[in-house]
């Protein structure tokens, strides 16, 4: 009898971890969901602190556009001068490596972002290359941590560990952890950690606005990095749904012009 409770009791934690690992994932495809905007245009600043306390201040645009399987954004550099004509081009694929390319005024050339360098910064800023692409779903193992509280609102803890090496080296992190509200599956904190779980970075993200398609759009992000002490933040300051850019506009020759 006792080893028959044994096995019914592993039996029952087997299946309490393979339905918690199904919740968890169940719930950051929803927080995912309630922000997804894929057609829209805005106009954002990037404050960029060092741990000095000087700040660089840089103004973007950005439009995206779904087509088919494909979500293309452009993020153009407007300001200072040193910067400005910057562009960044992201295919976003549901299922698929995402693809990247940059261009950059001085060097009058487009140049494609390799997967090694996705986990670099952003235009020197704490953000990376890859933040600027929508995560896959399908390239992380999901696990419900616990339910905490931050900053009021009762959240769900989720902890998305990277499939493999390649998913690692590509995001520049191994796990992330994020906080999702339990009752608008909004997310206002995610951690990154690395493989020896050592906390990078932090990102903090606020100010949701619903839109008239019944989505919600967040309209500032902080990300600070917890090992040097910066940090940048970036604010959207016009935001526009929809967008009526020719998808001839979103390819690695057009972003020359």
């Amino acid at each position: 009898m006792k080893q028959i409770i044994v096995i019914f009791s592993v039996m029952l934690l087997i299946a309490n971890f393979q339905v918690s690992a199904q919740d968890a994932r169940e719930i950051s495809k929803k927080a995912m969901d309630a922000i997804e905007v894929t057609d829209m245009e805005m106009i954002s600043t990037i404050n960029i602190h060092d741990g000095k306390g000087n700040v660089r201040v840089r103004q973007i645009s950005t439009a995206s556009r779904r087509f088919s399987d494909c979500s293309k954004m452009i993020i153009k550099f407007l300001a200072p001068a040193d910067v400005k004509g910057t562009t960044l081009l992201v295919y976003d694929y549901e299922d698929q490596e995402d693809s990247q390319w940059i261009y950059m005024p001085a060097l009058r050339k487009v140049r494609r972002i390799v997967s090694t360098e996705k986990s670099k910064n952003f235009m020197g800023s704490e953000f990376t290359n890859a933040d600027m692409s929508k995560p896959n779903l399908n390239d992380y193992n999901y696990k419900l941590l616990k339910e905490d509280t931050f900053n009021d609102k009762k959240c769900w803890v989720i902890e998305a560990k990277a499939k493999d090496d390649k998913v690692r080296q590509e995001n520049g992190f191994a796990k992330r952890v994020s906080y999702i509200d339990k009752e608008t599956s909004f997310c206002y904190k995610i951690e990154y950690y690395d493989a020896s779980d050592n906390q990078q970075r932090k990102q903090l993200i606020s100010d949701y606005r619903k839109q008239s398609n019944g989505k919600n759009f967040a309209h500032k992000m902080v990300m600070q990095n917890v090992q040097n002490g910066r940090k940048s933040e970036m604010i959207v300051d016009k935001f526009q749904l929809g967008s009526k850019l020719p998808e001839a506009t979103f390819s690695p020759s057009a972003i020359e012009n």
